[in-house]
């Protein structure tokens, strides 16, 4: 790979390396939620299982990359001079030392995409070198069946390349929006929390059926295809909530007075209460960032220093 001064090549020959490099696809940090897009990726065959690099501090996880076939490592920074094509999917809390590990090794050929929440992208490029090319991407759990709702937003370095490339290949583990940065932590509300959220509704309505006799294995697998199909209607027929809803009450049948009881509990107040608090507390880990990130411009400054000394060393022992 170039470093930052290497010129680029133009026309043809760039598109194609980029093309072939993007093949080599790298995981730093492999849990769940990058074991999702890797699974996806592969089973898609956007990508060779050999072609997938990940790391991780320890083989907990890693056991499963391997599992699929994926190669593994303990350094990060050998995902970076492997692979051009880089997910960054550790703890929000854990990415802004890794990024200033790895910062040394990105060139001007990576893409490099970050999962973490509620991590921004004036973060991660205040971490990385100038004109770097870093997305951000929030994904969800059902990513793990290739049933995703993702979105992603770009920093200032990544273009329509790159964000078609992204949007391409996230696909493959279900569906994908670029949208303004703002709207990520809306995502991460709505889409990512609201797995849980949809799951406690799920358990509910099971409940609900058990109270009236029905075997519990039984109540819970009606309950969680019904929230299925429900969705593939919605989403097929491109209609509004409320005109399923209506297309199911008939008048003084069981719905409406199913439906009476809800209002009365108030469950569209608090469901929408539910997505602003998880909303407001992605928006408050976006504005309080790990500690790390105030110590950048000193770390990255020592890193270019040894930098230059080790090249001056090596240009002095060339000289002898």
């Amino acid at each position: 790979m170039r470093g930052w001064g290497g010129a680029r090549r133009s026309g043809v020959m760039a598109a194609a390396a980029e093309e072939s490099g993007w093949r080599r696809v790298g995981f730093v940090g492999a849990g769940r939620m990058a074991e999702a897009i890797a699974q996806g990726l592969i089973q898609a065959g956007k990508v060779e299982a050999e072609h997938v690099l990940a790391s991780a501090p320890s083989d907990r996880n890693l056991c499963r990359f391997r599992a699929m076939g994926c190669q593994t490592t303990h350094s990060n920074l050998e995902v970076l001079h492997s692979c051009s094509l880089v997910f960054f999917a550790t703890k929000p809390h854990i990415l802004p030392a890794v990024l200033v590990e790895v910062a040394p090794a990105v060139t001007a050929e990576h893409i490099l995409v970050s999962v973490a929440a509620g991590v921004s992208l004036s973060t991660l490029e205040k971490l990385l070198p100038p004109m770097a090319r870093v997305l951000r991407v929030s994904p969800n759990l059902p990513c793990i069946v290739q049933e995703g709702a993702m979105v992603m937003a770009r920093g200032c370095c990544a273009g329509s390349y790159e964000a078609q490339l992204l949007r391409s290949l996230l696909e493959a583990c279900g569906q994908c929006e670029e949208v303004p940065e703002a709207q990520v932590d809306v995502h991460t509300g709505l889409s990512g929390s609201g797995v849980a959220f949809v799951c406690a509704f799920s358990e509910a309505l099971a409940e609900g059926a058990i109270k009236m006799g029905m075997p519990s294995g039984l109540a819970h697998r009606i309950a969680a295809q019904t929230l299925l199909g429900t969705a593939k209607v919605l989403l097929q027929k491109g209609q509004h909530p409320a005109q399923l809803r209506t297309d199911v009450c008939t008048p003084g049948g069981t719905t409406i007075y199913g439906l009476h009881v809800l209002e009365q509990g108030g469950l569209r107040a608090t469901a929408m209460s539910a997505v602003e608090a998880a909303t407001c507390r992605a928006r408050e880990l976006s504005r309080n960032p790990s500690p790390v990130v105030a110590q950048v411009p000193s770390v990255l400054q020592a890193l270019q220093g040894e930098g230059a000394l080790a090249h001056r060393e090596h240009s002095s022992v060339a000289r002898s």
